[in-house]
Formats: C-alpha cells, sequence, structure tokens
C-alpha cells in the first residue's frame, strides 16, 4: 500500500521449531506515531527485527516506502530510509567510543567507513546532539552516561541518518521523565516533517497520549488501527489474556 511507510504482510517467524510470530499484517501509516503494544514474549521485538531483516523469516513479505527491502542491507537494519535504535540492554556499552563517536556511526552508511567527515558532517553530530540535549557531552565516554542519556545519543545517532522512518524497540524503558519527554518531542517533531515513527512501547498509560496507530500484538495480530478505536478494555484482555487488572483497564474505553 502506498500509504504505508512499513507494510507488513503474513510475517511468520520460528526459533527452535516454536513460532513466536505468525502470520501478521500491520501497516504503519506515513508520518505517523505508531506503536506495538503486548505483554512479555507477544513477539514485538522479534517482529521489528523480521521486519528490517535483521532476524529470519518463514512467511511474509515486507515493503518500505512501497519498496521491498534491499537483501543484503536489510539484513543490518541497514536499508537507507530506515534508522533503527534497539532496545538498550543490547548495546555494549563498555565500547570505548565517544558520545561524538557515536552519534557519527549513523553516517557511516552514507559516508562509507574510510571516508574522513568534513567539518559540515561533523557540525551535523553537534546539531543532532542538540536536538536532544547531548552538546554538551559531545566528548563524554558513552560509558560514563546515565542510562537516559545513553539513550538521548542514541536517538541522535537515528537522526543523523536522515531517515524516513524511524524504528524504536522501547526507546522509554529505563529513563527519567526528562528524557522521556524529550524523546517524545524529537519524535513528534520528526512526525511534522513528514516522517514516521514505529516505537515497541509497553506503558499502556500513556499508549494514548504518544501515539495515533497501534498494533496489539500476542504472537498473532489482535487488532491494529488507530488508537482510540483499538486500544478497548476487551481488545487489551484479548491481548494480554485477562491479565490486566481493572485499574490498568478503568482509562480505556469500553466498545458500544
Amino acid at each position: 500500500m502506498t500509504d504505508c511507510a512499513l507494510d507488513i504482510r503474513g510475517l511468520t517467524v520460528s526459533y527452535h521449531a516454536s513460532v513466536v510470530v505468525f502470520s501478521v499484517d500491520f501497516c504503519v501509516p506515513r508520518a505517523s506515531m505508531s506503536v506495538i503494544v503486548g505483554p512479555n514474549g507477544a513477539g514485538k521485538s522479534t517482529l521489528l527485527k523480521a521486519a528490517l531483516g535483521i532476524v529470519p523469516t518463514i512467511a511474509g513479505e515486507v515493503r518500505v516506502m512501497g519498496e521491498p527491502p534491499r537483501p543484503n542491507r536489510a539484513r543490518q537494519a541497514g536499508h537507507p530510509r530506515i534508522a533503527y535504535v534497539p532496545q538498550s540492554a543490547s548495546v555494549d556499552w563498555d565500547f570505548p567510543a565517544s558520545v561524538a563517536d557515536v552519534v557519527a556511526m549513523g553516517q557511516y552508511r552514507a559516508l562509507g567507513f574510510w571516508r574522513p567527515r568534513g567539518r559540515a558532517r561533523r557540525e551535523q553530530v553537534l546539531d543532532c546532539l542538540a536536538r536532544v540535549g547531548m552538546r554538551d557531552f559531545a566528548d563524554r565516554q558513552i560509558g560514563q552516561l546515565s542510562g537516559g542519556q545513553r539513550q538521548r545519543v542514541f536517538m541522535a545517532r537515528a537522526l543523523v541518518q536522515q531517515a524516513d522512518l524511524f524504528v524504536l524497540d522501547e526507546p522509554f524503558a529505563g529513563v527519567d521523565a526528562a528524557t522521556e519527554k524529550t524523546l517524545v518531542d524529537v519524535l513528534r517533531s520528526l512526525v511534522g516533517e513528514g516522517r514516521t515513527v514505529l516505537c515497541v512501547h509497553h506503558d499502556l498509560a500513556t499508549v494514548p497520549e504518544y501515539f495515533e496507530h497501534v498494533l496489539l500484538l500476542n504472537v498473532r495480530r489482535i487488532a491494529a488501527g488507530p488508537v482510540e478505536r483499538v486500544l478497548t478494555r476487551e481488545l487489551l484482555q484479548q491481548t494480554y489474556g485477562g491479565r490486566l487488572s481493572d485499574l490498568q483497564l478503568e482509562r480505556f474505553p469500553v466498545p458500544h
């Protein structure tokens, strides 16, 4: 579909003969804030990685901006139109690199690893750090940062790629309230520029505030569409297998 930034059709992923994502369809509308929600073990991160070509699939089709991913580059989430921010826990924070070095890694796809970066490229790195409130930390070692600061740096690394689609796996996990607000504001500004944002997110209470479109996932697609239509008590209980309390559900509507 031409109005999908990311169009997932029948995607199925299996680990060691166990199906972890089964025949999922999901259209991420262009210039939207979209989110994948579901319980632990639902396959949320796996779906992202499979759509980006990081993990293999056994069935299904993915299109990015109406085009199939490029086979070799997409396997490292290297599609030129996608910027990917992995879970913080999956990153080696002991790697000896400065904040500016980490952000500059986002430029290598366009520049190449061995070509020198000119002044314009270095200024671009600093501008992206400023956008997330981290310009003064450019020379700091990445391992010396707090969890919230690290997430801001990885957001800057995504920004420097100037992608059309930003894919983030639990970007607000383990960060302070100020960092979460900063990241949400940056993501909204990207959507305002015509770009598309897709996140995995675990805090149901903030989904209606942050996002416009949602996929409810528990191995299979439970429902997908605009947040105000999909995020209902009935569909959430289906997604979470009846494990949500009345207190967790009271903010969500009962379908008519």
